[in-house]
Parts: structure tokens; C-alpha cells; sequence
């Protein structure tokens, strides 16, 4: 309940409540919260055991945390009847990958433009490498009409 309490904080919350409550009165305070506290949860339980008795025996599993989304996702996975393990070892993405960069080194070894940038490589491109500045003849045409 309180697990994002540091100490600190929790030095701080008594302090406080000395001050606000005076020592004389803060145990009657402190009964009286936790007798509050109590039955709120007396409440609540009575409420869980209402709702399952309501729900009928088909829902005897029934718990309210598998209402959390991160449990019931948990909880499924564990599960596996719908087979996510098969499904998640049958993607290999190293293969996928290596697919995809085998046809796209295809494709460029077919243009007749990289095929001495990549025959010096064995096929592959050097990412390491800047890429070549275009000189000044490699400049298209100014055309004064076009601005």
C-alpha cells in the first residue's frame, strides 16, 4: 500500500500530523483512520464475496486482480493455450533482415552505376566511408528561367 513511501516522506507525514493534530490528539486520530480503514475493507470484501456469489459457480476462478491489465496479460502468456511461443520462435528477424539486405544488395549490383562501388566491396556497401562530394561538373545546369 505504501510502497512508494521513502522514509523521508514518511518523517515528513508524522511530523505534520503532530502539528496539526497536537500529540494529545493524534492517537484518537490514528484509531480513528484505522478503524475507518477496516471497514472499508470489511466493505469491500463483502463486496468481492456478493459479486462471486452472484457470478455463479462457473466463475469460482474468478480473482478482481485479473481485472488489472498487466495481470491478465501475464497471466495469459503463462498460460499459452494460444500458442504465442510457436508464433514469437517462428519470427526470426535475423532471417527477415538478412532477406531484406540480400535483396536490396541485388538491386544494386544490377545498376550499372554502383557496380564498381560494390565490386570492390564483395557486394556490400562501406557505411563507414563519406560519401563522395559532387564536383563542380556534376552540378545540373542553372536555368534563370526555372527561379
Amino acid at each position: 500500500m505504501f510502497n512508494d513511501i521513502g522514509p523521508l516522506e514518511l518523517i515528513t507525514l508524522v511530523v505534520l500530523a503532530v502539528l496539526v493534530f497536537g500529540p494529545d490528539k493524534l492517537p484518537k486520530v490514528i484509531q480513528d483512520v484505522m478503524r475507518t480503514v477496516r471497514k472499508i475493507r470489511e466493505f469491500s470484501e463483502s463486496a468481492k464475496q456478493d459479486i462471486r456469489s452472484e457470478l455463479g459457480p462457473e466463475f469460482k476462478d474468478f480473482e478482481f486482480e485479473d481485472l488489472n491489465p498487466k495481470t491478465f496479460i501475464r497471466k495469459q502468456l503463462d498460460n499459452d493455450e494460444l500458442g504465442l511461443k510457436e508464433i514469437r520462435n517462428g519470427f526470426d528477424l535475423k532471417k527477415e533482415m538478412a532477406e531484406v539486405t540480400d535483396a536490396v544488395h541485388s538491386t544494386d549490383t544490377s545498376s550499372p552505376s554502383s557496380s564498381s562501388s560494390s565490386s570492390s566491396s564483395g557486394g556490400r556497401i562501406d557505411m563507414t566511408k563519406k560519401p563522395e562530394e559532387p564536383g563542380k561538373d556534376d552540378r545540373p545546369p542553372f536555368d534563370a528561367d526555372a527561379t
